[in-house]
This record gives structure tokens, sequence and C-alpha cells, in this order.
């Protein structure tokens, strides 16, 4: 084994390695534990183990700094020195960095440093897998068949630079998806979850509402297009704003580019976004949600610079009491706009909504609405008002005073997450949730359901 193989000495020898001007260093420990399983039964399962290492090197030049950023897999020390002259190279060979900016410096040193890192295995299925067995029995005895995988991943990142930062964060990462389906294939319902530990989790919760949207969709009503009273679950909810929070950088806003923009220049900041009280935000050190408390930046965009590594992170609030509060800016956007600082942060919450649970909201409908199970394929229509297409899958129900009475079809809808925050009803009580959609991006959400008296289907969608 190599002299120079744990993360740390990886870090310093890269930086020991270096003839730049200035140097970041992140090195990225993972590990990963899986299950998968099809009609009630368990089909494969693994663990693997893996090492990025990214360096981006600085130089300083007559018209400014240049940075070049390379990253490689599976690094041992043999491989550190071509690493770090890629990353010289590319920095000498490209212009002027726009967002150059002083290296951070005066963080202090994380104290766990020099640790070995975090691991996941097999074991953190041991309490799990035992109650999916269960659930298989009964959705078996039930008359349906369980679908979906579960996923634990453990990262810990490592982050030096020439100024003298050592920082090193770890983060656990859960997703379970669980599908229930009928025998005959026609009918479909889909229940997500994200997870530390996977000791927060109930399959048998899990497929009980399964099974229960499986008997709503045993009556089959047809619907047309059009603009439906909706009642949004977390899980659509989160796939709209996460889109919308990777929208808000200030320099688009600032530049006119974005449904952020202000008619004749600037940006909406300050301007009311919805009647609700409610507040979107992000914070590091949200109980059940925490991630890096400092940014850690693989490349440069107007969502982050390589420049900002190291850089502390704290609550940010995007959306205060229903105003629009603050657009993502890193130092250098910041600077050019004239706009506070305001790093993006890896996780959402919206609140500020009632206690009313998902369940309650439906039972207190009048007249006739929509239920979601959830949203997919979300792409962009139109930036300048942030509108939205995609379409409904595993599950629309119809709701009619306080009862589910069937399932219909599946929709296309078009919407922008600005406008539903402007027209939205009822907020229900904020929870935990796994985006559909976003999940292998993002999958550290809380949300409430949310209530919209005119949500636009724009078309009927035949498939599932």
């Amino acid at each position: 084994m190599s002299r120079v193989s744990k993360p740390h000495e990886i870090v310093e020898r890269a930086l020991d390695l270096s003839t730049a001007d200035g140097c970041v260093v992140i090195a990225d420990e993972e590990s990963s534990a899986n299950l998968r399983w099809a009609g009630n039964a368990l089909t494969t399962n693994g663990v693997t183990r893996g090492r990025t290492v990214t360096v981006v090197a600085t130089v300083d030049g007559a018209e400014g700094a240049a940075s070049g950023v390379v990253s490689r897999a599976a690094v041992t020390a043999d491989d550190l020195e071509p690493l770090v002259r890629a990353a010289e190279a590319a920095a000498r060979a490209a212009g002027p960095a726009e967002d150059a900016q002083p290296l951070v410096t005066g963080v202090p040193a994380s104290p766990d440093f020099t640790d070995a890192p975090a691991e996941t295995d097999s074991e953190v299925f041991a309490a799990f897998a035992p109650a999916l067995g269960d659930a298989f029995a009964r959705a078996r005895a039930g008359g349906r068949e369980l679908y979906g995988f579960a996923h634990h991943q453990m990262t810990s990142s490592y982050l030096g630079t020439s100024t003298g930062l050592r920082l090193r964060h770890d983060q656990p990462n859960g997703t379970l998806e669980l599908n229930a389906k009928s025998p005959d294939r026609t009918r479909s319902a889909w229940a997500g979850r994200s997870t530390r530990d996977f000791k927060d989790v109930d399959p048998a919760e899990m497929d009980a509402e399964l099974a229960r949207r499986l008997g709503w969709a045993e009556r089959r009503i047809e619907l047309p297009a059009g603009r439906y009273e909706t009642l949004l679950p977390p899980t659509a909810v989160a796939d709209l704003l996460i889109y919308q929070l990777w929208s808000s950088t200030a320099r688009d806003a600032s530049e006119g580019r974005t449904v952020f923009s202000r008619p004749g220049g600037g940006t909406r900041l300050g301007e009311t976004l919805s009647p609700l009280p409610l507040t979107l935000r992000s914070d590091p050190h949200a109980p059940g949600l925490e991630s890096a408390p400092f940014v850690l930046a693989h490349s440069s965009g107007d969502g982050g610079s390589v420049f900002d590594n190291g850089l502390p992170l704290s609550r940010t609030d995007w959306v205060a009491d229903g105003r629009l509060e603050r657009l993502t800016t890193t130092r250098h956007t910041a600077a050019l706009t004239g706009l506070p600082l305001a790093p993006a942060i890896d996780n959402l919450i919206l609140e500020g909504g009632g206690e009313r649970s998902l369940d309650e909201m439906v039972a207190a409908t009048t007249g006739r609405a929509l239920l979601l199970t959830c949203l997919w394929y979300i792409r962009e229509v139109d930036p300048a008002t942030l509108l939205l297409t995609g379409l409904t899958r595993d599950g629309v129900y119809l709701v009619e005073d306080g009862e589910v009475v069937g399932e219909v079809n599946n929709f296309r809808f078009n919407e922008s997450p600005v406008d539903l925050l402007t027209r939205a009803t009822e907020a229900g009580r904020t929870e935990k949730t796994l985006p559909r959609e976003w999940g292998d991006w993002f999958t550290r959400a809380a949300m409430p359901p949310l209530r919209i008296p005119d949500f636009n289907m724009s078309s009927v969608s035949r498939g599932v």
C-alpha cells in the first residue's frame, strides 16, 4: 500500500506538489450500499467504494488570476503529481477567470480532518431489510407487487487550500423508492423517502399507503385537460421549488434574463411572491437535513465558484414571509450585482403553512379537486417566467367533497413555481420529502402540501 493513502494525506501531498500561486484540493471518499427488489422479492444488492480528487490551480497574471480544474477518480499517490500538473497546465492555458477572488482564509480547521473517512455498508439495512420482507408478505397476500430500491451513500469530503484551510464534512444520503403495481400492471402507485440512516423509514407504512392508492384506482375516470383545483403533495412541491432555487442566480436576474428580473432593470428582491406567510430557506444545520457548512465547489458557474471553496455557510432565507429575500450569489456575483453574499446550500425547506396533513387537506376539500402523487420529466419552457412543463405520474386521483372517488388519467402540465406561490390558497404541514424528478441530485428537502385553485393541466397524457 502506498505510504500516502489516507484522504488527508492525499490533500497534503497534492498541496506540497503544487507550484501554482494558489491551490485548492478536494478529496471525496465515497461508499455506498444498495438493495433492489421486484415482484415482492429482492433481486440485487451491493456495496461500492471510490475516491475522487479535484485539484484547482490558480495562476496570477497581469490581467488577473486564471484557474484550472481537473478531477480524477481512483487516485493514488502515484497519480497525484500528474493530476496537479494537469490542473496547473489548464490554469496557464486559460485566460483570466471572471470569478477570480482571493482564496478563502481564516476558517478554523475541522478537528477531525485527519480522521479516517466515514463509511457505509450493508449493515445500514439491518433493521430495514426484515421490515421490507414483511412488507413483501403483506403485499403478496393483498394481491399487489412491490418494486423499488434503497440506496445509502456516505461521502467524506476533505478540503485543503494553499491559504491554510483544512476542512472536512461527512454527508450521509439515503433514498427509498417503493412502487406498488396491480398484477395486471394497469394500476401503479409510488412513494419515496429520504433518510440519513434508514432508521426513520417504515416500509409497512409506505405499503399501506400504496395499497390505499391502488384501491382508489379500481375506479377509472377520464377527464379532459383544463385548470383544476389541485393538491400538490410535498414531493411535487419540492421538485418545483428546487428548480426555482436553481434558477435564482443573482447575476442572471440582474441582467434581465429570469423571472426574478425587474422590468426596466434590477431584480425583484423585496417583492411579495405569495400572500401566504411562507418562508423558503436553506440551512446547513437544519435537523435531519444537515449539509456541508462550507462551500464545496468542484467547478465554477453563476451558482458557485472554485475560489469560494471553504467559505462558511449559514441559514439563508430565499423567501421570507412571502417576500423575495435573497438570490444566490458567489463573492464575484455579489460584488458584480451589489447584492448580499448568499452562496448555494444543499438543502431546501418551505415552511409557514398550517398544521393540516395532506389527508386533512383532502378531507377539507369542497367541490372537485385533483390529488397528485408526483411529477416527472420536468423541463423549462420560458426562463423569463420560469414556465415549466412536465407530466404527472403513478396516480392522479379525483377528490369530490372531501373523498377520493377514483383515479383519473395522467396530464401534461404547464406551470411556473413562482406563479404557483402567488396563487396558492393553502399550505399544509411541512415534512421531509424525497423529490421524484431531482432525487438523483437533490434529496434534502422539507415541504408542505399546497392547494392550487387552478393548476394548468394543459393536455392529457396517455402514459402511466
